[in-house]
């Protein structure tokens, strides 16, 4: 296979362009062209007036590769071979690992294992997929919370409500088998070549289900509504974990045991640190969620192009004068702004997109980076706690009825509480309230952001744009925790245990979690 770099295409290019400017790059006629696939494609819209896109693409042909890459003498034009996972063979498939969470890094690590031949057993404290999304549409209609299954938990973790991003700054070759794994299981195909894949929530759900019947069919065990309370430790080492179903507790037997809980399951936290595990705060981010129209950061990314091309996303960030960084994060084009509380009386904003991204509003996350100094405190849950005091006030700010609390920019600047709304309506259910975001956050995040907000608008046009929203808190986009974990990802406290992904601390994302638990089970599989 041959693989040609850095080929530009017009914004409604066909097949028949691609195969056209293949044969030219590769100097050979079209006839000896059996394939042409995208490997990558990306918008370069640096010059509004010359937005197009930018391409990797496979070729395969009915001659010499090799003879071809040669002639062609182009460093755009390499060898190149189609990427394939090989899954490891386990040393011992009588093993059954018990993987604590079915957010992306415990189904992978669940499918690796399996693929190996291992047998795994699943547990997760939410419901699966489709019984979660009643239980969500009640919440954000008015419903009760159920803080055992929402947003935060359940089948295909947060992300299973979020956008579904699976960009990623990870360079690991794994990342490539989760994409292929996905798309296997009825993800789009576009996830394999786009710059910036996205399956969308409302593809990503399914996905997730046939996942889990490829676990069953290969003998994986799968528990829903089931939490874990406890473990049982013997010289150093687990031996079982306690964990609860329709209120009754009982043990599973286990000498490895992954947690794939992530970055909410605070009480599963609270016992991981009351038991001795190692655990130490770690940086993080809180803030707000910005909203603006569509329409508008399409036209300001893209300009006159903007209606050839889809939804328009951005990535900012910036540098203080004081050192601090503010940036945006997990940016949903044509989403809503979402209710992601997990415990009662609090409020927790996030982002979530359908595939088709049509939605009238944009929005991102506008979040100030924390570092565990920020918080005066020695415990190693410091930073746990601190995001559960913004969201008791973000709840109380917002009516003490789960709605949340918003302010137009403007008005945020001024440091003065909205009276109505202008152009952008707030996409939140089951509703908002004017407060002022000084009542909710600390000052070194507001003053933060009002200094980031032009900054930023410098970049991106309209980015500060006085009827733009912002709606409190952004308090979970990453874990403030780290369970320190040695070589071999065991815990460095307790032998048989893998702490892994987004809420152990080592991932950011669906990517870079799944890839985590992935590497996970490989030291399982070799153990």
């Amino acid at each position: 296979m041959i693989r040609i770099s850095d080929i530009r295409l017009p914004l409604n290019f066909t097949d028949s362009d691609i195969n056209r400017i293949c044969s030219k790059e590769l100097r050979i006629p079209e006839s000896a062209i059996l394939s042409c696939s995208l490997f990558r494609l990306s918008v370069d819209a640096r010059h509004k007036d010359d937005v197009h896109y930018v391409s990797s693409v496979d070729v395969r042909l009915n001659v010499s590769e090799h003879s071809v890459v040669s002639k062609a003498k182009s460093k755009k034009v390499t060898l190149s071979e189609e990427y394939r996972y090989t899954p490891l063979t386990a040393k011992d498939r009588s093993k059954r690992p018990l993987i604590v969470g079915m957010g992306p890094a415990g189904l992978f690590c669940a499918l690796t294992l399996a693929q190996s031949g291992i047998r795994p057993i699943v547990i997760e404290r939410g419901a699966g997929v489709d019984e979660r999304k009643e239980k969500i549409d009640l919440f954000w209609s008015g419903g009760r919370l159920d803080t055992e299954c929402n947003v935060q938990f359940g089948e295909g973790g947060a992300g299973a409500f979020s956008d579904g991003k699976l960009n990623t700054g990870t360079k690991d070759h794994r990342a490539r088998k989760v994409l292929i794994d996905f798309v296997s299981h009825g993800a789009p195909e576009e996830i394999l070549y786009e710059a910036k894949p996205h399956i969308g929530t409302d593809r990503l759900r399914p996905t997730i289900k046939n996942i889990r019947q490829t676990l069953l069919s290969l003998g994986a065990e799968i528990h829903f509504n089931t939490k874990l309370t406890d473990l049982r430790i013997k010289d150093g080492r687990i031996t079982a974990a306690e964990v609860e179903e329709n209120g009754i507790k009982r043990l599973i037997e286990c000498s490895e045991l992954v947690l794939a809980i992530g970055h909410s399951a605070r009480d599963t936290f609270e016992m991981l640190h009351g038991k001795g595990i190692h655990t130490e705060p770690k940086p993080f981010s809180v803030g707000v969620r910005i909203e603006h129209l569509r329409d508008k950061i399409n036209l300001s990314q893209y300009g006159k192009a903007a209606k050839l091309l889809p939804a328009a996303s951005y990535k900012q960030s910036v540098h203080l004068k004081d050192g601090r960084g503010v940036y945006t994060f997990c940016m949903c084009p044509g989403g809503l702004v979402v209710a992601s509380q997990s415990e009662p009386d609090s409020v927790v904003t996030n982002g979530m997109s359908e595939f088709s991204r049509d939605r009238i509003n944009s929005n991102a996350a506008l979040l100030v980076s924390v570092n565990p100094d920020d918080i005066p405190s020695e415990k190693a849950l410091k930073g746990m706690y601190f995001q559960r005091e913004l969201e008791k006030k973000a709840y109380l700010m917002g009516g003490a009825n789960y709605h949340a609390p918003v302010s137009r920019v403007e008005d945020f600047l001024k440091q003065q509480k909205s009276a109505s709304f202008g152009e952008v309506l707030p996409s939140y259910r089951p509703g908002t309230a004017f407060a002022e975001m000084d009542s909710i956050l600390p000052a070194f995040v507001t003053d933060s952001l009002r200094e980031a907000l032009p900054m930023i608008d410098r970049r991106l046009r309209g980015f500060s744009h006085p009827d733009a929203i912002l709606t409190a808190v952004e308090s979970r986009s990453s874990s403030p925790i780290r369970i320190v974990r040695d070589e071999n990802m065991q815990s460095v406290s307790l032998k048989g245990l893998y702490p892994c992904g987004e809420g152990a601390g080592y991932a950011g994302g669906i990517i870079s979690a799944a890839v985590d638990g992935i590497k996970a089970a490989e030291k399982i599989i070799t153990s």
